[in-house]
């Protein structure tokens, strides 16, 4: 029995078939095409770049795609991982805590992604657990095959239903050998077979070694880890081949006599200048190309459509490369020896500096240590800073000593998150002669609670939901910078549980603060502002802006902090800055995100 046939006969399971074969409804077996991209020989390889820029190859064309990420760890979600051991965690616009990855993707699409669009081990096991506790297996024994991923292949089949995308990339998370991802590879095996021929493509990325004490590329390592993904049943359609230098036709032939891979589409993806070269790359290989034949949808592709995708993509990259001017921004965090602690960040700077015409240093400051007699000396020769988000107490005096000398000396500061509430904290103790005055996530019983859990918090704080998620809607004040930055409204992602007190911003503004961005609905603060009679730029949002940068449309918040720091920098800059402000005033929303069970602490 084919695959075709297969589906069409089989619509659920009983206790007549072995099969479990679940169909969301409205779901057309046959009708979404599907790229699996799968790892071997180790992991950090770059399976997200690579399957993002590949996905960003199709949609240029004209096709609808969609990425998901399917983690293998037990964690609902990536919310409770720490930044040493999995990098930033990125929160999309309705609540999800997820992969890094998801910010890759969302980058290189420019789409806002959902929760379908990330799965883990631990969302997987609930989702059967339920079912089998609801009576959803027909008294059933429970197994790995086929229920387990029998539910793997409806969390794709629901993702191609829900956004109706000609192709969906699945990214699998670690490599090919991995106990906890080994029945993911088993689902996309089962699904190839379902689907029919050519609805799916298997793209096997690997690497290339070179010991440097050999002086040339081995492709040994290569072969075994293709062997042990042909062991599950799968062969792979095409082969991605890491390495620091082009991969030789020599190595390649070898890694295609054997994988069964014909030689043109074994594709060498060496390192690049930019993660933003690579769709280009992949293009010139022709690595889109063998995609699109071998999923047949040839007739689907609109090539003028790609041709003006293209030469907006590369005017990016050209524009990258020929940056004029720099300025050195430090990171102020207690993170800063994990670069993807703050990949978001990192990004959003470079697509700043790139609009801006400017290559953004970054130095990287570790606050644990700074104080009021030593912050002068670790920002000197800085053009700018951030102070970027975190948890706990480790660092927030660092923090506070940072923004206490940005505002003296108007050295250009942005506040990201918990940067935003140290920002209140020092301007109330050190302006408004509020000695004491903290964070309750610091020390409870502080004299001036500036920064505290809201009343409406506390309330569902036994509930486990004290954590403020995903994107909400602000209200900005007109004449202000952030006015002029987003017009009179603007929609945010958040994640933090603490915010500003109210009873103190009176106190605040009296002083000269500007809370220039507010909730709709509650009394919640999310942009604050130093005037430019005291500050030439000084801004802090309780929100996470750099997750919302895009290379052609970077955040106005770390656009603005750039050019601030170039006049810094260069005295005979006077370039004016011009924000892409929407012309649309109308009244916001003032919808909340659809919340994600499980994902709000």
């Amino acid at each position: 029995m084919d695959g075709d046939n297969l589906l069409s006969s089989i619509r659920d399971h009983s206790v007549d078939t072995e099969f479990y074969l679940p169909l969301p409804s409205g779901y057309t077996p046959g009708s979404t095409k599907y790229v699996i991209v799968v790892g071997t020989v180790m992991s950090g390889l770059g399976k997200g770049i690579f399957s993002s820029s590949l996905a960003r190859c199709l949609q240029d064309k004209g096709l609808k795609v969609t990425p998901i990420k399917l983690e293998g760890y037990l964690n609902i979600d990536s919310g409770t991982l720490n930044p040493y051991r999995h990098g930033e965690v990125f929160v999309l616009d309705d609540g999800t805590e997820c992969d890094m990855d998801l910010g890759t993707y969302e980058r290189a699409l420019d789409q806002d992604l959902t929760r379908l669009n990330f799965t883990t081990s631990g969302q997987i096991y609930r989702r059967v657990l339920e079912r089998e506790r609801t009576g959803g297996y027909l008294g059933r024994d429970v197994q790995m095959i086929p229920h387990v991923t029998g539910e793997v292949k409806n969390r794709l089949r629901e993702l191609a239903v829900a956004t109706q995308a000609d192709v969906v990339f699945v990214e699998i998370g670690g490599t090919v050998g991995d106990v906890e991802n080994a029945y993911y590879i088993e689902a996309m095996r089962q699904l190839a077979f379902e689907e029919g021929q050519r609805s799916v493509c298997f793209v096997a990325l690997t690497y290339v070694l070179e010991p440097p004490s050999l002086g040339e590329q081995k492709s040994k390592a290569a072969q075994l880890g293709i062997r042990r993904l042909m062991e599950t049943g799968i062969q792979p359609h095409m082969i991605a081949c890491r390495a620091s230098r082009p991969a030789t036709q020599k190595v390649r032939e070898k890694i295609a006599l054997f994988s069964n891979v014909p030689p043109e589409r074994v594709f060498s993806m060496h390192d690049c200048e930019s993660v933003y070269q690579i769709p280009d790359m992949l293009r010139g290989a022709g690595c889109d190309r063998a995609v699109v034949e071998w999923l047949q949808l040839d007739q689907q592709v609109d090539d003028a459509a790609e041709r003006e995708a293209r030469e907006a993509w590369m005017g990016y990259v050209t524009r990258l490369r020929q940056a004029a001017r720099q300025v050195t921004v430090g990171i102020t965090g207690k993170y800063t020896s994990v670069r993807d602690a703050y990949a978001s960040i990192i990004k959003a700077f470079e697509h700043a500096g790139v609009r801006l015409g400017c290559k953004v240093n970054l130095q990287w400051i570790e606050t644990s240590d700074l104080d009021d007699d030593n912050v002068t000396e670790a920002l000197k020769d800085l053009h700018g800073i951030v102070v970027p988000g975190a948890f706990g107490t480790r660092g927030a005096e660092g923090k506070i000593a940072c923004l206490k000398h940005a505002r003296a000396t108007n050295l250009p500061c942005l506040g990201i998150c918990y940067g935003f509430q140290m920002a209140v904290i020092e301007f109330a103790r050190n302006v408004c002669d509020m000695e004491g005055a903290n964070s309750t996530e610091i020390e409870n019983e502080c004299r001036y609670p500036v920064i505290n859990v809201l009343p409406e918090q506390k309330k569902i704080e036994g509930l486990g939901g004290t954590m403020r998620l995903g994107g909400y809607d602000a209200v900005v004040k007109a004449g202000t910078l952030a006015a002029r930055m987003f017009g009179p409204h603007v929609r945010m992602r958040f994640r933090h549980r603490y915010e500003v007190d109210p009873r103190y911003v009176p106190q605040l503004e009296a002083a000269g603060m500007v809370f220039s961005g507010k909730s709709p609905r509650a009394e919640i603060y999310n942009i604050l502002e130093l005037p430019a009679a005291m500050h030439p730029y000084f801004i802090g949002t309780q929100a996470h802006p750099e997750l919302t940068s895009r290379p052609l449309r970077p955040h106005p918040m770390f656009l603005g902090l750039v050019h601030a720091a170039l006049k810094r920098a260069y005295t005979d800059y006077d370039e004016p800055l011009e924000f892409d402000t929407p012309e649309d005033d109308s009244e916001p929303p003032l919808e909340a995100p659809q919340r994600v069970a499980g994902s709000e602490r």
